[in-house]
């Protein structure tokens, strides 16, 4: 109850200041990114960086994917276990946003960038 009076009043107040509100529906892992651009643009990723999602829906190996772009430049894919629900909403037509959340310099490719998805209301 706490919490969703807490969203409650924070989302008021951001509409207030604003013409939208941004609600956090995802935060994720990147998938996929030891195959793609990450470690080509290391360096340049920074937190806060705005990330462009792709629907795919003929991809071969998964029909809900998601990939994700910065850039112009394919950074991997919302993981398979979590793309269903941010999937149909891209189908929907729905107003999503992405941005990366949090890059750590980890031996495992799986846990250094993380992302998160918003609806934009």
């Amino acid at each position: 109850m706490r919490l969703l009076l807490t969203l409650s009043l924070a989302c008021w107040l951001t509409a207030a200041q604003a013409d939208s509100v941004r609600m956090l529906v995802q935060s994720s892992p990147l998938a996929g990114s030891q195959y793609y651009a990450v470690g080509l643009f290391w360096q340049q990723l920074q937190v806060g960086d705005r990330l462009e999602l792709i629907r795919e829906p003929d991809n071969r190996h998964d029909r809900h994917a998601v990939r994700v772009e910065w850039r112009g430049h394919q950074l991997g894919y919302l993981p398979r276990a979590e793309n269903r629900a941010v999937a149909a909403a891209l189908d929907s037509g729905d107003r999503l946003t992405a941005r990366i959340a949090r890059l750590t310099e980890h031996p495992a490719p799986w846990q250094r960038v993380r992302i998160e998805v918003y609806a934009e209301l």
